[in-house]
């Protein structure tokens, strides 16, 4: 019997129950494609990240229940927190290589933050397949990795009900609902049932696309998101060139072991 340690890290949270949870799978070595795929969709959590070693640097990967994705946020911060938290690193950042490219996860203060590329979004047509899922009409519709329909009210955002079954038919990732918030610069939710997520509770990788757009639109560089998932998460963004800095707390729920015949 094989054991392969297994972390379970709440992402954007300053405490367990809240954020995005994700699962954490350090290797010595990569395992086969379909076994990670497997685990992955035992543990039925939006993300479960898997990483090696590469010298003082690592690769990471990440998959939902259903397939690999090539960015994720909250499984990057949970990754990092396992490292630097769990398995005694003496630095006090995370260098990944990824399908993404050089991803950077750095200490600071009391949480962690991403350093990702930034993804602005680009106008696309209105689609009305889209607008039908969605059940409200957006007052814009722009196009990244993911198409990104933007709201007057956070009320509105709060307020959705969105078709699964249509929007698994996009063309996109996924679908970011967002729009100006009350006690923060802006709020947003994510879904991508797509990838066999309904709605994602804290989306790193969509704040790629949303912290260029809000930077731009509110002349900000430093901006508090929130996500209005039910779970909920906060995420302290800033735009930095063609990057973008996600910042957000970690909570450690278990560890154990997972055991493979």
């Amino acid at each position: 019997m094989r054991k392969i340690p297994i972390y379970h890290v709440d992402a954007f949270s300053r405490h367990v129950f809240g954020g995005n949870p994700a699962a954490v799978c350090p290797l010595e070595e990569w395992l086969p494609d379909s076994l990670m795929q497997t685990i992955a969709a035992e543990n039925n959590l939006s993300e479960t990240a898997f990483f090696v070693p590469k010298g003082r640097e690592f690769e990471i990967r990440w998959f939902t229940p259903q397939t690999e994705v090539n960015l994720c946020g909250h499984a990057t911060l949970a990754a990092a927190y396992v490292i630097l938290n769990e398995l005694e690193c003496p630095d006090n950042f995370v260098h990944f290589h990824s399908l993404s490219g050089l991803l950077k996860v750095y200490r600071k203060n009391d949480y962690l933050e991403l350093d990702f590329p930034s993804m602005p979004p680009q106008p696309a047509e209105p689609l009305p397949e889209l607008i039908a899922a969605m059940g409200i009409a957006p007052q814009r519709i722009l196009r990244s990795r993911d198409y990104v329909c933007v709201y007057q009210t956070e009320e509105e955002v709060i307020s959705l009900s969105p078709n699964w079954n249509a929007l698994a038919k996009l063309d996109a990732l996924g679908v970011i609902a967002t729009a100006p918030g009350k006690e923060c610069h802006f709020v947003s939710r994510f879904f991508a049932p797509k990838v066999g997520i309904n709605e994602d509770p804290v989306t790193g990788s969509a704040h790629s696309t949303l912290i260029p757009y809000w930077a731009e639109r509110l002349g900000k560089s430093k901006m508090l998101a929130r996500q209005l998932s039910k779970r909920g998460g906060e995420l302290f963004c800033e735009l930095h060139g063609n990057r973008v800095r996600i910042g957000g707390y970690a909570a450690l729920y278990l560890k154990g072991d997972i055991n493979i015949p």
